[in-house]
């Protein structure tokens, strides 16, 4: 085989490995953009078809028996204090305060004893002014998702009003409206803007994971039992309502 024959296999070879690494790019160009497309939407079906139960002024909220605080961590991953646990227990107190709602369920995570979201919840809102007996804990809202089957299933309330900043309440509310809970929301103070861009990332993709929970993947909610003391508590606080 002459010099000119191998030169020429090799050019076609690295032709051929260069059209082949052009099609794999342009494929995951495609792909990428439709995902891309699939968030998008869902972020704008999720906010639009909500906005009209996610109240910004306390005059307008029409009152519930319920309210439904969903959990966040109390400190921010470098120890300081977190701004969204502070304007939503801050919101939650002032609904009851204000007789907009009667009962407050603290749902959040409880991994361990060292983290226990619901109990931060409590000790936050008492300081504020809110009665201890008028509260009920629900340790295994991991999820939003949880928290409003759990509200409905658990707790058996079909009627409530979810306290969290308005960009979680609209996809808190977009899965009551899938999950036959009727709900409103009130929308917490938000923090400043870059505070927390991480935050606003993942829940710019929870969103189209909310679409798949309640149209593909329905995943089975989390059944954990209802401590004594809570289980107490809450037929107490359900006796008042």
């Amino acid at each position: 085989m002459t010099e000119k024959t191998l030169l020429f296999s090799a050019t076609r070879q690295v032709s051929h490995r260069t059209s082949l690494l052009v099609k794999i790019i342009k494929w995951i160009a495609k792909v990428g953009f439709a995902v891309f497309i699939i968030i998008l939407l869902c972020n704008v079906w999720v906010v639009l078809s909500t906005s009209n139960q996610n109240y910004y002024f306390l005059k307008q909220l029409p009152a519930n028996d319920v309210g439904l605080v969903l959990g966040t961590s109390k400190y921010s991953a470098s120890g300081r204090q977190n701004l969204f646990f502070k304007y939503r227990m801050e919101a939650a107190a002032l609904l009851y305060h204000e007789g907009k709602v009667k009962v407050l369920i603290l749902s959040g995570n409880n991994d361990s004893e060292y983290y226990n979201e619901p109990r931060d919840m409590e000790d936050a809102l008492v300081a504020l002014g809110v009665p201890a007996n008028v509260i009920q804990h629900d340790f295994a809202g991991r999820r939003t998702y949880d928290s409003i089957v759990r509200c409905r299933e658990v707790f058996k309330h079909k009627q409530v009003t979810v306290i969290s900043q308005p960009f979680h309440n609209a996809r808190a509310l977009f899965l009551a409206n899938q999950l036959d809970v009727e709900a409103v929301a009130f929308a917490a103070q938000d923090v400043p803007n870059g505070y927390s861009i991480k935050t606003l990332v993942r829940e710019y993709l929870a969103r189209p994971k909310a679409v798949m929970d309640v149209f593909f993947l329905n995943p089975t909610f989390t059944r954990r039992n209802i401590p004594i003391e809570n289980e107490r508590r809450k037929r107490a606080v359900d006796d008042s309502i």
